[in-house]
């Protein structure tokens, strides 16, 4: 295939690098336990806080040294990697999915229909999401499934509230009123004139949010209100480091580049979708 037969979309150095990123973080969360050189929960009480393989004192076989209880640094950042993209994932599709299903009505139907929509996302967003993410988790308890609730409860708000704008500006659009004199009814108006319109505007806030949930991750991991110690978690190792930064500083840099380098491939795959889809955008560049 030749690269002007190629998707457009596909042609942009921003998606292209960001795919390269997530291609290279979901293989270590696919193949994990064939990549990972030892078990992750593994102690070795006699081998603790050895630095990297290549520097003085490391070892072969743990290639980013261990941490204080012995456990490999390497294969804990490797499994965390199915946590962060397990919430990422399905999180960002629920909060995506009522996000943008009450956007599309309230946006649409507009009147009190929107208005009570519009209020109900006004009063969620007065709390501090982090805040009101840690208040559910004190609720619902630890466990994936309740931090991603806790995500999808909390983050939907940034989907409807940036797709209503959306939605209302594209329900005025001639194509649009011509269906309704056409007949349409309200679903297929809905799904056949608007959503399609509205959908570049949605993939680009689904990459963002995945992002979103990936930080959002960390920090309930970090204060121990995510998962159990048993399965690793890359905002638990920063929390694990603290203790032991000037010794083993390596501990709490290995986690939070790997974070930094999954919410970054995240951005940036989700701007460079953004400017490719958005016809709006093209049409900028191109001028």
């Amino acid at each position: 295939m030749t690269l002007a037969a190629m998707p457009r979309w596909l042609r942009s150095g921003r998606v292209l690098i960001g795919l390269l990123i997530l291609l290279f973080v979901v293989t270590c969360a696919l193949f994990a336990p064939y990549l990972a050189p030892n078990d992750p929960n593994e102690q070795n009480l006699i081998a603790t806080l050895l630095p990297p393989a290549w520097a003085d004192g490391g070892d072969p076989a743990f290639p980013l040294g261990t941490d204080s209880l012995g456990r490999c640094v390497l294969s804990q950042l490797i499994y965390g990697a199915r946590l962060a993209l397990t919430v990422a994932l399905i999180a960002s599709f629920g909060a995506m999915i009522i996000g943008a299903v009450l956007a599309h009505v309230a946006g649409y139907f507009g009147g009190w229909v929107d208005w009570l929509i519009g209020r109900i996302v006004d009063i969620w967003l007065s709390f501090p999401p982090v805040i009101l993410s840690l208040i559910l988790m004190v609720g619902l308890g630890t466990g994936v499934q309740n931090v991603i609730l806790a995500i999808v409860l909390v983050d939907w708000t940034r989907f409807c509230r940036v797709l209503r704008s959306e939605v209302i500006v594209v329900t005025r659009r001639d194509y649009v009123a011509a269906a309704r004199l056409l007949g349409f009814s309200h679903w297929r108006t809905v799904t056949r004139e608007i959503a399609p319109a509205t959908f570049p505007l949605l993939i680009t806030l689904l990459s963002l949010e995945m992002g979103v949930a990936v930080v959002v991750e960390a920090i309930l991991s970090f204060v121990g209100m995510s998962v159990g110690a048993d399965i690793p978690a890359w905002g638990q190792m920063v929390a694990d480091a603290r203790q032991n930064i000037y010794q083993a500083p390596w501990n709490l840099i290995c986690p939070i580049l790997a974070i930094f380098i999954t919410v970054f491939g995240f951005n940036v795959l989700g701007d460079g979708l953004r400017r490719t889809l958005d016809p709006r955008l093209s049409q900028t560049e191109r001028g």
